[in-house]
């Protein structure tokens, strides 16, 4: 409970530096690393961010995942770079990937890697080249419950499998119990929620699920589609977490970022190791630095390990990709799209994750990714 504090005060810290302007970049080319406040202080304000040729409107959509760390980057970029719009719309992985592959925005979000049908489509808009997964922000999809006296909770695959599924319908169940033997839990009804739209946290969750409890989860774990029977369905991250929130006896899931905000406890998962393992970015951290690339050429998909039992590793991750042609970009927005991806994978941009409840890249695939966004073509 401390560590969630601990989150939680961070995110508001976070917020309120926003708006006081201690976030605010330097203007690109600018040599001066200070800023006057009102009260006359100097507050620093020093940036790496080069904005090159970027300018104009950028389109972006999808993972909703990412949502609050693409609002710090887009916040910072765009101060530091006068005349940039970067417009990201979190209408979930699946919708991204559709106007993507239909041309209607310069790159997408998404927490899983394209499909090779995906692949496919996007050559009919990347002229000469085709879709690529550029892994960009990673994190724990966390468990959060409203079970009124229940302030801690433990539970496994099998029995997260079997609560989302609507084979255990009551919090005193026998196997909830069983991994709670400290915990007075109620005899509410569970309500599970889920996502209303195609999402690749849904898609994540599953292969989770279907890794850690295959006897319980017979579901297709490449769909982004929620496919289990029962539960209640809510559009987006903020859409599940808000419902879970106001509905006692709720479950659901989404990025840690969503539980903070909505000062929701989570779930401890016990994966087989010493101890039960919380959702926190250090935790997601070392089970997403256990990811192996997948991808060939200039495509960075991960593999990840959704059954890790290492100590300390959090299961129930998640690595959100920007979605771009390798070759083939719209002329008028290539600039501005590779100017703030270059700004995301960097140092600066990643630093900014830890704090928003996200888990920053591994050093390792970051300088991957680092090599590869200047090609863009």
């Amino acid at each position: 409970m401390k560590l969630q504090r601990k989150n939680r005060l961070r995110a508001t810290a976070l917020g309120a530096l926003a708006v006081s302007g201690a976030l605010v970049l330097t203007a690109c080319g600018s040599d001066d690393n200070a800023k006057d406040s009102g009260d006359g202080d100097k507050t620093a304000a020093a940036s790496s961010i080069k904005c090159d040729d970027a300018k104009g409107q950028v389109l972006a959509a999808g993972s909703s995942a990412q949502k609050n760390a693409m609002d710090l980057w887009v916040k910072n970029f765009q101060q530091a770079c006068a005349g940039v719009e970067i417009n990201y719309q979190p209408i979930g992985s699946g919708g991204g990937i559709t106007k993507f592959t239909q041309g209607q925005v310069a790159f997408a979000g998404s927490d899983s890697a394209l499909k090779p049908e995906e692949v496919t489509a996007s050559e009919e808009v990347c002229k000469g080249g085709k879709g690529i997964n550029l892994p960009m922000v990673g994190g724990p999809v966390a468990i959060g419950f409203n079970v009124p006296g229940v302030d801690s909770l433990i539970l496994d695959g099998p029995t997260l499998a079997q609560i989302f599924d609507s084979k255990i319908k009551k919090w005193d169940d026998k196997a909830i119990a069983e991994l709670n033997p400290d915990a007075k839990l109620p005899s509410t009804a569970i309500q599970a929620f889920h996502r209303s739209d195609e999402s690749g946290t849904t898609q994540n969750l599953n292969k989770y699920l279907k890794a850690a409890a295959p006897a319980d989860w017979k579901y297709d774990d490449s769909s982004k589609s929620w496919e289990a029977k029962g539960g209640q369905a809510a559009s987006g991250s903020s859409g599940v977490a808000s419902s879970v929130k106001d509905t006692e006896g709720a479950i659901g899931y989404f990025e840690l970022s969503y539980a903070t905000a909505s000062n929701l406890t989570t779930v401890k998962v016990d994966t087989g190791a010493g101890a039960p393992v919380e959702a926190t970015t250090e935790n997601a951290s070392k089970a997403i630095a256990a990811a192996k690339i997948k991808g060939t050429g200039n495509d960075l998909a991960l593999e990840l390990d959704y059954a890790t039992k290492a100590e300390g590793a959090y299961p129930i991750i998640l690595v959100t990709y920007e979605i771009a042609c390798d070759k083939g970009n719209k002329a008028e927005t290539l600039p501005s799209v590779k100017a703030f991806l270059n700004y995301t994978v960097s140092e600066e941009g990643q630093k900014v994750l830890s704090e928003a409840g996200y888990a920053p890249l591994p050093t390792e695939i970051a300088a991957k990714v680092r090599e590869i966004v200047p090609t863009l073509s």
